[in-house]
């Protein structure tokens, strides 16, 4: 298996935003902390006049996301369930929205609860199954969520295919790509019409940001999506955006290291007496490896697996480890570890998370940057430890 980036990516992630400062020649673009700016005149505005709107230390980030993932217009969020949100002002009360029964979970709670509350009609399947979706397609809807890797199971849906299927019918695809980032995976390119990301993760990739990202392929979706982010007030700060741009700055070289990493700890699992299974695109024998290598520059960073035993193994298994942390998110340089059935998945009930496949065994792992022996020895322990 090997590691791939796409063209230059690397140069306009280190480029975003350098140079610009016309004022003062700073090299890094600066943080612009205020509120509001002045007008030139009456009814003469500058272009940013008030923070929510428009803020130039935002619109250096969004540009760079836009430039990123190929895409006309980038919207930063407060969160990634911001942007999930932003989403969904697209949609009327008489609306189809289909979304994949293994989303994650805070997707899949904002999703059904507006749908209760009667603001869309709601089409919950599973997007692997061909004839599920034809049905689903077949209701005509007006946005088709794509998740690809899924959380948690690593599932992978043919981007490209589905997107033709739903443009077909009318639909707007959005795909969340948070998994991958657009080092990885350029959804806009293979059809979409919008990607979104929770830019806490990988993209920010130290976990000490929360903030999202919407982009729009063209330049009308994008208006639309920029005018209802500014109407409910979701965008992000300055100083978060400003955060997540210097993260993106090292985003190809961290995910280079993430997938190295990833490699072998997908490989020591594969071959371990405690594991019954595992989730990961890597490996030819996973059912979306050929999907993975069609529209994917490389497998992520991500993988799941099911433990032997009962929830009580995964008890043992975390109280065990100490370089692997037990928390929520994914794609920080440190290496996280998580029980999506309580954490991740909490919101959905337990029938829904046993009809995505999230069951109590299953364990999450957001692979880090450290020194692979060190990652290796840790789960080593901590496996053995759980099977006692």
């Amino acid at each position: 298996m090997s590691i791939t980036k796409k063209g230059n990516i690397t140069t306009s992630a280190v480029r975003a935003g350098i140079n610009t400062d016309q004022q003062h020649g700073a090299v890094v673009a600066p943080i612009y902390l205020s509120s509001t700016y002045s007008l030139k005149g009456f009814n003469n505005k500058r272009q940013f006049d008030y923070s929510r709107t428009g803020n130039p230390t935002r619109a250096t980030f969004a540009g760079a996301i836009a430039e990123l993932e190929q895409g006309s217009v980038g919207i930063v969020t407060s969160t990634g369930m911001a942007a999930v949100h932003l989403i969904c002002q697209l949609l009327s009360t008489q609306d189809t929205v289909v979304i994949p029964h293994d989303c994650y979970g805070g997707s899949f709670r904002l999703f059904t609860h507006l749908a209760k509350r009667g603001q869309f009609k709601l089409i919950v399947v599973d997007q692997n199954d061909q004839q599920a979706l034809d049905n689903a397609l077949a209701h005509k809807p007006k946005l088709v969520l794509l998740e690809s890797p899924s959380n948690p199971l690593l599932r992978l849906v043919d981007i490209e295919v589905v997107t033709k299927a739903c443009h077909a019918v009318g639909a707007l695809v959005a795909v969340d790509n948070t998994f991958l980032s657009p080092a990885l995976q350029q959804p806009l390119t293979l059809g979409a019409d919008i990607v979104f990301h929770s830019t806490t993760k990988y993209i920010n990739g130290h976990s000490d940001v929360v903030g999202g990202v919407v982009v729009a392929k063209t330049e009308e979706l994008g208006e639309q999506l920029a005018w209802w982010a500014n109407c409910i007030g979701i965008t992000g700060s300055a100083f978060d955006s400003f955060l997540a741009l210097r993260g993106l700055k090292t985003l190809p070289v961290r995910m280079k290291q993430h997938q190295e990493n990833a490699l072998r700890v997908a490989d020591f699992l594969k071959n371990h007496d405690a594991i019954d299974a595992i989730y990961f695109p890597g490996f030819p024998e996973h059912t979306g490896h050929h999907i993975a290598k069609k529209q994917q520059y490389g497998f992520g960073a991500m993988l799941s697996f099911e433990i032997k035993g009962d929830v009580e193994a995964v008890k043992k298994l975390f109280e065990n480890l100490e370089l692997f942390t037990l928390a929520q998110s994914l794609g920080g340089v440190e290496s996280l570890i998580s029980h999506p059935s309580t954490m991740t998945h909490a919101g959905m009930t337990i029938p829904d998370q046993l009809e995505a496949g999230i069951t109590q065994s299953l364990v999450r792992i957001s692979v880090g940057i450290e020194d692979i022996d060190d990652i290796l020895a840790d789960l080593a322990h901590g496996l053995t430890q759980s099977q006692l």
